[in-house]
């Protein structure tokens, strides 16, 4: 059955793996430098709201937060991520000519730097737990504030939905209770929508991970919280909980930069 989120705007969540004859860094150059324009070019036909990468940082911390946790799946290279007004506005859009051979011509592009089979993507709604006002934090490369992606799966022996709702009504507070202490300017749950339009995008990338109960993400300040008592105290409530629900053995999470490349949400 759809999961349908409590926002209006649907994402389009997209965990990146590059080629296996590229570094990140060439995979991340490609990425930002050749596709990006080519994504900014199709809003219009598209009908994009807002288009960010997250690009994975090469930093020790993204192993401390695995380690942290046990044995975690390797972290990926960097996230697209789309936004559309709703599902109803973009499955009309797909239907347009226009629509379709941007597309197609995005995937071409997709093929020459992405693993695609291993790099799973999966439409999705927002659940806002600290949010700030206006929505306008963003972990710019030159900023102290990072942000934390952390795509999760849950525990085999808990069913999807109880999964969900504990996520939404046991760990979000749990997570907020210690946001000041954490260093956190902002936390959103961003649970799958199992919509019939995963199949459209899976199908012609041939993908072969399946796709995650979703993800949470954060925003943090690292340059006044990364080594304070109250932040430990804080990461080890996370994960303490964390375990009662998520499986993570099949989930990971690391920290990355934000590259902001469209956003019409307010015009």
């Amino acid at each position: 059955m759809p999961w349908h989120g409590g926002g209006i705007m649907i994402r389009l969540v997209f965990a990146l793996r590059r080629k296996p004859d590229m570094n990140r860094a060439e995979f991340q150059d490609y990425w930002l430098r050749q596709h990006a324009p080519l994504v900014a070019g199709f809003a219009t036909d598209l009908d994009i709201l807002r288009y960010v990468q997250t690009h994975t940082l090469d930093d020790p911390a993204n192993k401390a937060a695995q380690a942290a946790r046990g044995d975690m799946e390797p972290e990926y290279d960097g996230v697209a991520e789309l936004w559309w007004a709703s599902e109803k506005d973009l499955t009309e859009n797909l239907q347009s000519k226009a629509a379709r051979a941007a597309g197609a011509a995005l995937l071409e592009d997709e093929q020459k730097f992405i693993d695609l089979p291993n790099s799973p993507l999966w439409f999705a709604y927002e659940y806002p737990q600290i949010n700030p006002c206006p929505e306008n934090v963003i972990a710019n490369v030159k900023s102290n504030i990072v942000r934390v992606f952390f795509p999760l799966r849950h525990q085999e022996s808990v069913s999807e939905d109880d999964a969900r709702h504990y996520w939404l009504t046991h760990h979000g507070p749990i997570v907020r209770s210690h946001g000041h202490a954490a260093g956190t300017l902002c936390y959103r749950q961003v649970h799958r929508a199992n919509s019939p339009l995963d199949e459209g995008v899976q199908a012609p990338r041939g993908t072969k991970v399946a796709s995650y109960l979703g993800h949470a993400e954060a925003w943090i300040d690292f340059g006044s919280i990364r080594n304070t008592h109250e932040a430990k105290r804080a990461n080890a409530a996370f994960i303490e909980d964390e375990r009662n629900f998520i499986d993570l053995n099949r989930s990971t999470i690391f920290y990355g930069k934000e590259h902001s490349i469209i956003d019409r949400r307010y015009s």
